[in-house]
C-alpha cells in the first residue's frame, strides 16, 4: 500500500458496540464521500480492530501538507452535517495526527495493518528517522508484507475546528509507523520482531510505544464516487 501523496491524517478512536452499525453507515456513505470531494484528498481507508475490540483506525492520504489548511477542508471541518454532529461525540479516546510522510514503500491495498505510535528519545530525531528508513526497506521485503511507512506529526497552527469542539478536543501521536500486509501473522510478527519495542528503542525511540493491529473495513478514492 504506497501512500498517495506527501501528507496524511491518521486517526484512532473507540466506538461503542451499540453505535457501530450507524457509525459504519455514516462513515462509509456520508463522511468518506464528503472528504473525498475535497481537493487534495487521494484516498481514505478505515480499519477495525483485529481482535474485535472497539478500536478503529482511519487514514486519509493527501497530495501535499498544504491540504491540511486549505479553505475547502477547513470549511468542512467547521460546518459538520447534522449526521456528523450526531456522530462526533461518539468518537471516544480520539487521537488525530496531521502528518508529513517521511517514507513510504509498497503497492496495493492489504487486508491487515499494524500501527505503532512512538516518539524519539531527546536528540534522536535524525538517528531514529535514518534507522526507521533502513528497517522499513527490509520489512517491505518480508513475505506477507505489502507496505511499510513512517509519518511524523506536524500540526498546523490553526484554531480548533467545530468538529474538534464537538468531540471535546483531540490528542495527537508523534511519529507513526504503519505496516500493511496480506498475511495477518506476518504483520503481527513484525510488531514483535523487526519492529519490536526493544528494537525501536535501540533505534532511538522512547520506550513507551502503542501498538495496534487492524483489518481493512473500507477504502475509497475520489474516482470511485
Amino acid at each position: 500500500m504506497p501512500l498517495l501523496g506527501r501528507a496524511a491524517v491518521a486517526m484512532w478512536w473507540d466506538m461503542a458496540p451499540e453505535h457501530r452499525t450507524e457509525f459504519e453507515d455514516w462513515h462509509s456513505h456520508e463522511h468518506f464521500p464528503e472528504r473525498m470531494r475535497i481537493e487534495g484528498f487521494r484516498r481514505g481507508s478505515r480499519w477495525a480492530s483485529a481482535s474485535g475490540a472497539e478500536g478503529f483506525f482511519v487514514l486519509y492520504e493527501l497530495d501535499t501538507y498544504d491540504v491540511l489548511t486549505s479553505p475547502h477542508y477547513l470549511a468542512r471541518l467547521n460546518a459538520p452535517t447534522p449526521w456528523s454532529t450526531k456522530m462526533m461525540p461518539r468518537h471516544r479516546n480520539m487521537v488525530r495526527s496531521q502528518c508529513r510522510v517521511l517514507a513510504s514503500f509498497g503497492a496495493g491495498i492489504a487486508a491487515s495493518l499494524l500501527t505503532i505510535r512512538l516518539a524519539p528519545q531527546p536528540g534522536c530525531d535524525r538517528a531514529l528517522g535514518d534507522a526507521l528508513l533502513g528497517a522499513l526497506t527490509k520489512v517491505h521485503g518480508v513475505a506477507g508484507i505489502t507496505g511499510a511507512h513512517v509519518l511524523q506529526t506536524d500540526t498546523p497552527r490553526s484554531a480548533m475546528t467545530r468538529e474538534q469542539v464537538i468531540r471535546g478536543g483531540d490528542k495527537s501521536a508523534d511519529w507513526i509507523v504503519i505496516v500493511a500486509g496480506y498475511d495477518a501473522r506476518s504483520v503481527s510478527d513484525v510488531s514483535g520482531g523487526r519492529l519490536g519495542e526493544e528494537m525501536l528503542s535501540r533505534m532511538g525511540a522512547e520506550g513507551h510505544q502503542i501498538r495496534d493491529l487492524f483489518t481493512l473495513s473500507h477504502s475509497i478514492t475520489p474516482s470511485e464516487l
